[in-house]
């Protein structure tokens, strides 16, 4: 079996940004933990900050790479950023969020950046 070297694996990342209508700092990471674990990411860590006037930021480390939310309480938004490494598992998040029961609009759904 032939190994492969990091030198022949070309670096990706694939970005999916939008925006979900819920700013609920407990309902937005039972989402998206639920979105993520659907999608088979390997999450390494979660960090989350309450802001004094009801904003709301989360933080998913992920092996793949990160998802990150930040909740807007005055216009009823949260914006959602996901970077990975892996297209599959994008793709999984981001159908599992289109059937969601939340308005969601996506800015750009899946871009790909290459070195």
């Amino acid at each position: 079996m032939m190994e492969i070297s990091p030198k022949q694996l070309s670096p990706k990342i694939y970005s999916l940004k939008g925006w979900v209508k819920l700013i609920e700092p407990d309902a937005l990471k039972f989402v998206f933990d639920a979105a993520l674990n659907k999608a088979e990411f390997k999450v390494l860590n979660y960090n989350e900050h309450h802001f004094p006037l009801n904003g709301f930021t989360g933080f998913w480390l992920l092996a793949e790479s990160h998802l990150a939310l930040h909740s807007f309480a005055e216009s009823g938004w949260c914006y959602i950023e996901l970077s990975s490494c892996n297209e599959e598992k994008t793709k999984v998040f981001l159908n599992y969020c289109n059937r969601l029961k939340h308005e969601m609009k996506w800015e750009k759904t899946i871009e790909e950046y290459s070195q």
